[in-house]
């Protein structure tokens, strides 16, 4: 039996890397700098040996491959023994394409949002229907149970990530899984670390499109001119769009999003009634429902799956009510997706109170790239409450308008947590934004609600 060792395996893509291997027999270790939850209990349940920090030591015996998160780099302990004693290594999407991807069918979701959302989508779909998909997803998606699975062939779903590899190859994971149906939701600048511009990410979707063969399909938005650029650099393949005059679109029967029709080509082919809400999930439920159709699945099919589909976890996830406070979790990192989340939150609960509170998590955010537009994204919330970190590049009371929501700013988060529960009241929605563990925030908040409620 073969052992793979895998450097920052708690990440949701390493994590599913795990998984898979687990499932095709190898031995699979792995470590990480923060071991926590959900990640870390699936990869335990699923008995791969973690591994907290990176003392070189955990590389002997030497394994006969370690896969490299793109989260490692040079200087670190574990890398550097790696190369010192030439031990054979490779990048996460390198060994997914070799190992597995290369005989399927692969389904690939891309785009700055929406990716987990809608590869969670298209394969409970194939799932619902006896298709036994593989999938690799940044997330957990609840109807599934986990965030990774062999399958069995063809069909394999992949949040295809623009994120770099490794620190040995800079290109975007997603060039690496050669897919048939490319879903393109949408195209905004981020992850302001590794690319300078939109131009650049552009420039790697390019290079994704050219790899989608000539009977396969690419999925996009219509009216979308980022990605309308990026297919007039060249398209080899069938094409299909979402969207206003687009070949898929929808008509919103409730405000929320809950419920709308889905059209094809001009024609009603269906109405799809759902627990999700906000207008961005019902762009992500066409596009999963067209890219299922392209696999052979029925827009009927696809429909009524869709119709007890449960969203992966942190995006827009109930944690919790206290004392009719509802505490929500939802995986934020960029204005746009915070707009939508609270949007479509603000359609749900009309006129109560919805509290945002945002960590800036992301490095694009920690940079300082959105702070002209993260402020007013957060517009539809009746409080704000931002945790300033020790490691952000830039102070954010500057981004505060005169005329903003009742907003509080703190560097501590015991005292953010304080300050959140003295202010919630029955009825309150406090929505909590991170693509981190944001400290434990969420449990905190429902243990000292339940301590006010008693008083």
């Amino acid at each position: 039996m073969k052992h793979i060792h895998i450097l920052g395996i708690c990440g949701t893509f390493m994590g599913g890397i795990a998984i898979l291997a687990r499932e095709l027999g190898f031995k699979v270790t792995g470590s990480d700098a923060n071991v926590y939850p959900p990640m870390s209990t699936q990869l335990e349940q699923s008995g791969i040996e973690l591994i907290e920090g990176y003392d070189p030591s955990q590389l002997e015996p030497a394994p006969d491959l370690v896969v490299v998160g793109n989260a490692m780099s040079r200087g670190n302990p574990c890398v550097e023994f790696m190369l010192d004693r030439n031990i054979p290594y490779t990048s996460g999407p390198q060994w997914l394409l070799e190992n597995l991807l290369k005989d399927r069918w692969v389904i690939a979701l891309s785009g700055t949002h929406g990716k987990t959302t809608t590869a969670s989508m298209v394969a409970w779909i194939l799932e619902d229907n006896d298709q036994r998909p593989g999938f690799l997803i940044g997330g957990v998606p609840q109807c599934l149970g986990v965030s990774a699975k062999l399958g069995e062939a063809p069909f394999f779903v992949v949040e295809a990530d623009e994120y770099d590899s490794a620190f040995f190859d800079k290109r975007s994971k997603f060039v690496h899984y050669r897919p048939r149906t490319l879903v393109i939701n949408n195209l905004e600048f981020d992850h302001a670390d590794i690319f300078p511009d939109l131009a650049a990410i552009q420039r790697q979707f390019h290079h994704l499109i050219r790899m989608v063969p000539s009977n396969g399909l690419v999925i996009s938005p219509t009216e979308t001119k980022s990605s309308e650029e990026v297919l007039a650099m060249g398209c080899w393949s069938e094409t299909q769009t979402m969207g206003h005059n687009g070949d898929w679109s929808y008509e919103l029967l409730n405000s929320d999003g809950s419920s709308f029709k889905v059209c094809y080509q001009g024609k009603f082919v269906g109405q799809l009634d759902w627990d999700l809400i906000g207008k961005h999930n019902v762009q992500n439920a066409m596009m999963a429902i067209a890219a299922a159709r392209h696999v052979g699945m029925s827009t009927g099919q696809a429909i009524d799956s869709l119709s007890r589909f449960v969203n992966a976890k942190r995006r827009l996830e109930t944690r919790g009510v206290v004392n009719k406070v509802t505490v929500y979790d939802d995986f934020a990192h960029h204005p746009t997706a915070i707009h939508t989340t609270l949007e479509g939150l603000r359609a749900k609960v009309g006129q109560q109170r919805i509290i945002a509170i945002l960590e800036p998590r992301s490095n694009t955010m920690k940079q300082g790239v959105h702070q002209d537009t993260l402020f007013n994204s957060m517009s539809e919330a009746d409080a704000i409450f931002l945790y300033q970190p020790s490691d952000i590049g830039w102070d954010m009371r500057d981004m505060v308008t005169d005329n903003a929501p009742m907003t509080v700013i703190e560097s501590d988060l015991e005292k953010l947590v304080e300050r959140i529960v003295e202010l919630a009241e029955p009825n309150d929605h406090l929505l909590v934004m991170s693509n981190g563990g944001f400290g434990g925030i969420h449990q905190k908040l429902l243990d000292r609600l339940a301590l006010k409620e008693t008083v």
